[in-house]
């Protein structure tokens, strides 16, 4: 059973970057073949889709995320990173990454990682 640790949040001020991790247990070729994708969740809200990428490094974007957030892998690092750019207040939330399997389900949720833009 995969797990996965998210790491790189902080604090950031407005129009701030940062590069969020999301390192697998898994051997690289079980990564690769991974759908993996990042969530968020600010208080009081419900858990929102971020960003994901397939096995094929295919990537789709939450609407208010796009153009600014990027996520990539690193299969040999077995590794998901969300570079996050132009950071905004409404950002602020915790970050999970998870797998989205096959059927769609959403599995091996890391601990998340806590993201505050602020100045």
């Amino acid at each position: 059973q995969v797990q996965f640790v998210e790491s790189g949040g902080g604090l950031v001020q407005p129009g701030g970057s940062l590069r969020l991790s999301c390192a697998a247990s898994v051997i690289e070729y079980i990564f690769s073949v991974y759908t993996v994708a990042w969530y968020r969740q600010a208080p009081g809200k419900q858990r929102e889709l971020v960003a994901r990428i397939s096995s094929f490094s295919v990537t789709n974007y939450e609407d208010s995320v796009r153009g600014r957030f990027t996520i990539s892998r690193d299969n040999a690092k077995k590794t998901v990173y969300l570079q996050m750019n132009s950071l905004k207040p409404e950002d602020t939330a915790v970050y999970y990454c998870c797998r989205i399997t096959s059927a769609g389900a959403n599995t091996a949720w890391g601990q998340g990682t806590q993201v505050t833009v602020s100045s």
